[in-house]
């Protein structure tokens, strides 16, 4: 998701409410499953509905679930420098 205003003269439509929208009006475009090819463009009163809703996770919170929770810099760091104990 990241915010979008485009100056060429063209309407869309956006997904989660289905009326027009002005490609030279303030936006957001949004890419399902980090798949650029189906990126939407979407009203930001909508986006936050949705986000509100449950229905719209970031990309982090969508990576965390395909992924699973990624270590910490300081716990990746530990795993670089072995033999440095916290604490020293």
């Amino acid at each position: 998701m990241r915010p979008a205003q485009n100056l060429k003269p063209a309407t869309y439509t956006c997904p989660f409410c289905g009326k027009q929208l002005a490609s030279m009006s303030e936006h957001v475009l949004i890419a399902p499953e980090d798949d650029r090819s189906k990126r939407r463009h979407a009203h930001m009163e909508c986006v936050r509905k949705a986000r509100q809703a449950g229905r719209l996770p970031t990309r982090a919170e969508w990576l965390e679930t395909e992924r699973g929770p990624q270590p910490s810099l300081s716990e990746r760091l530990r795993r670089l420098l072995p033999g440095r104990e916290s604490g020293e």
